[in-house]
């Protein structure tokens, strides 16, 4: 199994950062590169379109309002990986008005390495915690809805 995991300080409270990204169906207001995302089954099941057209289904396994944290697996999606768990966090950073955002996951390469799948996932974590931190330094507040 390979994993990887990604944090950035962000240049936002922690309560400021998980109400925009604590949300099972938000990503469309932070990550550029999925558009849309719709729940089922209870909420516990996002549909996500990216950009280019492809379906992600993604499964929450677990979500702590307190430690301000979510994970979830893949149920569907164009990615060269099975057994994916990932998790999302979001902590503050003492004596500053910043926060450490960590988004990690473990998943089984299909068909690649584990290097490969590991770069991929560490990408998609890298470029998505960017478009956090530029859309919190943006003060956008049509995002922040």
């Amino acid at each position: 199994m390979a994993h990887t995991s990604v944090s950035l300080e962000v240049p936002a409270t922690a309560a400021r950062v998980w109400q925009l990204i604590g949300g099972f169906n938000s990503l469309p207001d932070w990550l550029p590169f999925v558009p849309g995302s719709e729940l089922s089954e209870g909420g516990r099941v996002r549909h996500l379109k990216t950009a280019d057209g492809q379906v992600i289904i993604e499964r929450l396994e677990a979500f702590d309002e307190k430690a301000r944290s979510y994970s979830y697996s893949i149920v569907e999606a164009p990615f060269p990986a099975s057994d994916y768990l990932a998790t999302i966090s979001v902590q503050e950073v003492a004596g500053s008005a910043s926060s450490l955002v960590t988004w990690s996951g473990s998943f089984s390469p299909v068909g690649v390495s584990d290097e490969e799948v590991a770069q991929l996932f560490h990408g998609i974590y890298e470029e998505g915690l960017m478009a956090l931190k530029e859309s919190l330094e943006s003060g956008d507040k049509e995002r922040l809805r």
